[in-house]
């Protein structure tokens, strides 16, 4: 979220449930049949005048450039608003509540038509919110309570658009051949990750340039884009509603199995311990005095280093049985985020490492490790998934996932007040790292929660090819 540095509670890319659903639906061998004609599988020529899809393109391309406001929002906070670091983590939880209901806009959208139409409005409605709260943090938050207010209302409008989105594109994958709809998702996924690459390498050289308020005043206009791809989204009004009230009686049944709530419980115990991030990120500025134009470089090379780690996942590790990869990808990820420790206590120095060059690497080894840790995640979701609610079972269990991440953040924010640790004293920082990287050990003796087979070859190819979409949804406040 706010900080620069994260290790399994990075947030690992979670896309949503309705592309995971049809990525599923995909067979493991077509997406080595690409055309030479083509652009990840969809032919040129319809690339071109689909105004739909090219509508498609431009959602997840803004949603992926929406983090150009992450830095600024974090020096925003820090330096105007005076927050220390325990209300920093305690703001970026709240913020992060809207993802935690993610399937509500799925219901919602399906069950309530805005003038017979499920998909348009909720899309305009969502990216004028957007735009609108954004305007607010460039010429009227002055308080942190209008910040908290504001970055809410943008997470809020994120997510629902994300949700949206989501749904337009299951029902277009529905219709096509199976080539062509995991063609679309890896079309989705690369527009969204080239929106974030972006956004990560102008983002603080924009803040280093024109200041916070003018880089916020920038972001608001990109939701604004998606307001004119709305339109563009072919939609029939709607003729009946679905029943919403059976869905959510599937959902009570699911959870109360044995084998949904376990693992979904190990999931939720798993990414809920404590972050050190938003300490570490004033530790990073105040002690260390990186500015922002360097810290934009460094979200640009972790984005790239991100995408790296999932490619590693897809060629070596995919096979891998889910219990052993979720505890060889704790223990390693734990030993690695120790690795902070000789930044913070300057020992890097003596080892005659600059501080710049270290957290860089630092940064990119962390962020591989997150990524690969992530991955078995959406593999196990979509495997959860019974017959009937598999879209909605999935964006809950992401939600568990969203929710466990907001409880991270708070429990970083009592830890950081504990401590004493505050802008200017880093005394504790070192504890406060050795003590939130040990506590990812925890949930390790309930790895038997877990399923036990071996996942699926075609689940974590296709569950990769979407999977970068995920960071999209909390990164509204930035990584």
């Amino acid at each position: 979220m706010i900080s620069q540095t994260t290790a399994t509670n990075d947030q690992a890319p979670q896309q949503s449930a309705d592309q995971q659903i049809s990525e599923l639906e995909v067979n493991s061998n077509a997406e080595a049949q690409v055309k030479k004609n083509s652009f990840f599988g969809l032919h040129l020529s319809s690339l071109l005048v689909d105004r739909e899809l090219i509508a498609i393109a431009i959602i997840y391309f803004v949603q992926g450039a929406m983090s150009l406001a992450q830095l600024s929002i974090s020096f925003f906070l820090k330096d105007e608003l005076s927050l220390s670091p325990a209300e920093v983590a305690s703001l970026v939880g709240i913020a992060m509540l809207p993802w935690t209901i993610k399937p509500f806009y799925g219901l919602v959208s399906d069950s309530l038509p805005i003038f017979g139409y499920r998909r348009r409005p909720y899309l305009v409605i969502s990216s004028l919110l957007s735009a609108s709260a954004w305007l607010g943090m460039a010429f009227w938050v002055k308080t942190p309570l209008m910040a908290t207010v504001a970055i809410a209302l943008t997470s809020l409008a994120v997510a629902c658009s994300d949700a949206i989105t989501d749904a337009v594109v299951v029902q277009r994958a529905r219709q096509e051949s199976a080539t062509e709809a995991g063609s679309l998702q890896a079309f989705s996924w690369a527009a969204t990750s080239v929106g974030g690459i972006m956004a990560a390498y102008l983002g603080g050289l924009l803040l280093e340039k024109l200041g916070s308020h003018s880089v916020f005043a920038i972001t608001a206009t990109l939701p604004l884009l998606i307001t004119l791809a709305a339109f563009a989204i072919l939609e029939s009004p709607a003729e009946t509603s679905p029943k919403w009230q059976q869905q959510l009686v599937q959902l009570r049944q699911a959870f109360t199995s044995k084998q949904i709530l376990l693992p979904a419980a190990f999931i939720f115990l798993w990414q809920a311990t404590p972050t050190a991030d938003s300490a570490f990120f004033f530790f990073t500025t105040n002690e260390l005095h990186f500015n922002p134009e360097f810290l934009g470089r460094v979200q640009l090379i972790s984005s790239i280093a991100g995408l790296f780690g999932v490619w590693l996942f897809q060629r070596f590790l995919k096979n891998v049985p889910m219990r052993q990869i979720f505890i060889w990808t704790t223990l390693i990820s734990t030993l690695l985020g120790l690795t902070s420790l000789l930044l913070v206590t300057h020992t890097n120095r003596q080892l005659g490492i600059d501080d710049r060059w270290f957290s860089m690497g630092d940064n990119v080894i962390l962020t591989i490790a997150g990524r690969i840790a992530f991955m078995p995640v959406l593999v196990l979701a979509a495997r959860l998934c019974p017959p009937g609610i598999e879209a909605t079972l999935f964006a809950s269990l992401m939600s568990i996932f969203n929710l466990a991440g907001l409880c991270s953040y708070q429990l970083g924010g009592l830890l950081t007040h504990f401590l004493q640790i505050t802008e200017s004293n880093f005394d504790n920082l070192w504890l406060m790292i050795l003590i939130t990287n040990l506590s990812t050990l925890l949930p390790l003796p309930l790895i038997g929660w877990l399923p036990s087979l071996q996942p699926k070859a075609s689940e974590a190819s296709t569950e990769l090819k979407v999977g970068e979409n995920a960071h999209n949804q909390a990164n509204e406040v930035g990584n």
